[in-house]
């Protein structure tokens, strides 16, 4: 069997940067390939056969541009690249894996993982208003704070302002027990979970309580004008149509904004129209604004979540069943007093 030897350049200013602390980085490389790798200094030898030692090298030569790029590593960013390569993948799809990366989070880097989420990073990368429409379990809102989050650390923006419909408690806040802060908590609780997941418990509340970042009920934005900021509006299905346009135009200079929904799950009144639909009609061909619609196929829960949300489309799909947004459209038409009119 033939064998061959090659040297291969690391990172020359932190070679630790790409061998992982006690060579962590390397140990995994090492398990992966029958061949002989020792790294001194920022060189790495590799000897045995000439496709594993080929491979070997693509490895590395990966590393190296993921390091440059990014300025850090995981082992997670090491697993990837090993498991592509292994599957006979080309370069470039490591690369487009890597361009998919949203965050590098305290614990992991988060990344969009199915091809209408790649379209959903793009489209806010795009577009100062994005609309993100689809059931539940598609990463709609954790992506989207994940965004949000990117944008505050790279400086693009001065703040993050989530906003969520208060639904059930409607008029009732005010009698609720507590502060504004323990009325509304059960329905921003979500937003502060992925903000913790993403930034740690502390760095969270630090920022909160330097109201860098601001968690609010939606009926509360009214009257402000929110400047060089990103602003999320969560649940939007449960959002009025004078609630929508409300939100939409607090927006000020310098402000992206991410809207989330699935108007499958309406709460409102059937009285009332969601705004989410609405709105689908009244912004259709306005430039700078984007609609994206995720699937079941989109679904990154639990397994079973894909399967429940087929088994309620099935459902909706019998005879005589009238979908949430046919009710919701059939209750409440449009009119010219309705919504954008006044």
């Amino acid at each position: 069997m033939e064998v061959i030897e090659r040297k291969i350049k690391i990172s020359p200013g932190d070679p630790v940067a790409i061998l992982g602390v006690a060579d962590q980085y390397l140990h995994l490389v090492e398990q992966k390939f029958d061949a002989s790798i020792v790294a001194r200094g920022d060189t790495v030898t590799v000897r045995g056969a000439p496709e594993e030692v080929a491979q070997v090298e693509r490895v590395f030569k990966e590393l190296n541009f993921i390091l440059a790029k990014t300025g850090k590593l995981s082992s997670r960013d090491v697993a990837t690249i090993l498991d592509l390569i292994e599957t006979g993948s080309h370069d470039v799809t490591v690369r487009d894996d890597l361009d998919s990366v949203i965050l590098f989070a305290h614990h992991d880097a988060i990344r969009a993982k199915t091809p209408t989420q790649k379209d959903y990073y793009q489209a806010v990368k795009r577009n100062d208003i994005v609309f993100a429409i689809g059931p539940a379990g598609t990463g709609k809102t954790y992506l989207a704070v994940a965004m949000a989050v990117s944008a505050l650390k790279n400086r693009e923006v001065n703040k993050i302002v989530l906003a969520r419909p208060a639904v059930e408690a409607g008029e009732s806040l005010g009698f609720l027990p507590g502060d504004l802060a323990q009325k509304v908590d059960p329905y921003l609780r979500p937003l502060y979970d992925a903000l913790q997941e993403m930034l740690t418990v502390e760095k969270t509340k630090t920022f909160v309580e330097r109201g860098t970042i601001e968690v609010v009920p939606l009926a509360y934005m009214r009257g402000r004008t929110i400047n060089s900021a990103f602003v999320i509006l969560d649940e939007a299905q449960n959002a009025t149509s004078m609630q929508m346009k409300m939100f939409l135009t607090r927006l000020g200079a310098g402000s992206k904004a991410i809207i989330t929904g699935d108007q499958t799950q309406i709460d409102l009144p059937s009285r009332q129209q969601s705004g989410l639909i609405q709105i689908q009609q009244v912004l259709k061909d306005v430039q700078g604004i984007q609609f994206v619609y995720f699937n079941k196929g989109d679904v990154v829960r639990h397994k079973l979540v894909r399967d429940i949300i087929e088994a309620y489309e099935k459902f909706h799909e019998l005879p005589g069943h009238m979908s949430e947004q046919e009710r919701a459209t059939e209750t409440s038409p449009l009119s010219a007093r309705e919504g954008f009119g006044g």
